[in-house]
């Protein structure tokens, strides 16, 4: 398909000219590879260890093997920023962002650790590691579940 804009305006061709690179713009980025991650890759939690008991408020420590951590935005290869799910048992979408709320905590600075303060109960911690743009790598950047117990 060929688009014939040489008989309008200028101020008319200038519009449609950007409006077709806008729509292809947008949809080459959804169309876009995922980020790659090493495939030895490996995040995990530090502490607390799976079936632990804390009292109160806790630190949590995060870990990461063969990439490295940076903040929100950057693309540099083979890094990423982590995100800590609490009591999540849906899965992510893995065409879009993680989300960010009370169950899907983002580190976007390039924390390792957070001070965490769940109420009495069970729980379950996992990490993510999302690249630059908040997206899942592939292979996906994913800690094991542990169960803690908060009293």
């Amino acid at each position: 398909m060929v688009l014939q804009v040489t008989a309008m305006p200028i101020e008319r061709r200038t519009l449609l000219r950007t409006a077709v690179l806008s729509t292809v713009a947008v949809a080459s980025k959804a169309f876009a590879a995922k980020t790659p991650s090493p495939k030895d890759t490996l995040a995990y939690i530090i502490w607390p260890h799976d079936g632990d008991r804390v009292h109160g408020a806790f630190w949590c420590r995060f870990g990461l093997r063969n990439m490295g951590i940076t903040h929100a935005g950057d693309a540099t290869p083979n890094s990423g920023h982590h995100h800590l799910l609490v009591d999540v048992d849906e899965p992510l979408d893995p065409e879009g962002p993680i989300p960010s709320d009370k169950r899907h905590l983002h580190f976007g600075a390039g924390q390792t650790e957070t001070r965490l303060d769940l109420p009495p109960g069970r729980h379950t911690l996992q990490l993510i590691l999302g690249d630059a743009e908040h997206l899942v790598f592939d292979p996906p950047v994913v800690s094991r579940k542990i169960t803690i117990t908060v009293f």
